[in-house]
């Protein structure tokens, strides 16, 4: 049921996205995608709740209301919540966001919801962290097809491990601009590459590191290595390549500005 709901609402937004801008069919496609991604996140929350991981609980309640809400002001085209706020041009801003979120969508649920492809980008990932800690002279074994190894301790690689998800959005994000196609490749090149080639340096610090037991007993090295080192490292590297690419391609910060605006309307015709 969950698969389903995922791929409704991406080919409504995909096809939204496909739709000429003057075409006002394209602003109701566009808020039906949304208004079913709403029912996405809803069946997400008590995941999240059992895991006790309360700020993916707040997001994916936050990720759920502004759906529900941008797909219902797209619906009822509101006219107040698209005039120029300004110089940035709110509608432009929504279907940027639309855009960038089927593209980002789609090229997250392939992998995470389609087996084969699943296996595929974690047999990938696998076999070239085996292959850089080869290179950097540390000694991984392959177990099986998601599973590797350093003095004996095992890590299973998953589709967490693989960068999909900030790749993704970057993919999503840079298609989304009207750019020349110059500065669209640069983009891309400053920033999925990067994310791969850095996760690759990830998974081996953290393996090695958790079988070699650098910071004492083996779970307290992989807590240190892969939650605080490697989750600050990412976060560091990700700031960085955000802001080459939006160097690249600074319509982005429009898009941002134009709906920050929007969540400014909404707070405002309410109150």
């Amino acid at each position: 049921m969950i698969e389903n709901i995922i791929w409704v609402a991406l080919g409504l937004l995909i096809i939204s996205s496909l739709i000429p801008q003057n075409k006002n069919i394209r602003l109701t496609i566009a808020g039906l995608g949304w208004v079913v991604f709403t029912g996405h996140w809803m069946l997400q929350w008590q995941h999240y709740y059992e895991l006790e991981d309360y700020v993916n609980l707040f997001l994916t309640i936050f990720a759920a209301v502004f759906s529900c809400y941008l797909g219902y002001i797209l619906i009822k085209k509101d006219k107040i919540l698209f005039r120029n706020i300004k110089g940035i041009n709110t509608l432009t801003s929504i279907a940027m966001l639309t855009t960038a979120s089927s593209i980002a969508g789609l090229s997250y649920f392939i992998f995470s919801e389609i087996p084969s492809m699943n296996s595929w980008i974690i047999t990938t990932v696998t076999d070239q962290t085996v292959w850089l800690g080869s290179i950097l002279g540390i000694t991984i074994s392959r177990l099986d097809w998601n599973l590797i190894a350093v003095n004996g301790y095992k890590v299973e690689i998953i589709l967490a491990c693989t960068a999909i998800e900030s790749i993704a959005l970057f993919v999503g994000i840079i298609a989304s601009v009207n750019a020349p196609f110059k500065k669209l490749a640069s983009a891309f090149i400053i920033s999925v590459p990067v994310i791969y080639g850095l996760n690759l340096i990830r998974n081996v610090f953290v393996v090695d590191a958790y079988g070699m037991t650098w910071f004492g007993d083996p779970e307290m090295s992989f807590y240190i290595a892969h939650t605080v080192i490697a989750k600050i490292g990412s976060m560091i590297a990700l700031f960085f390549i955000a802001y080459a690419v939006l160097k690249i391609l600074p319509e982005i910060i429009d898009m941002i500005d134009g709906l920050l605006n929007l969540v400014g309307g909404i707070f405002k015709n309410a109150g």
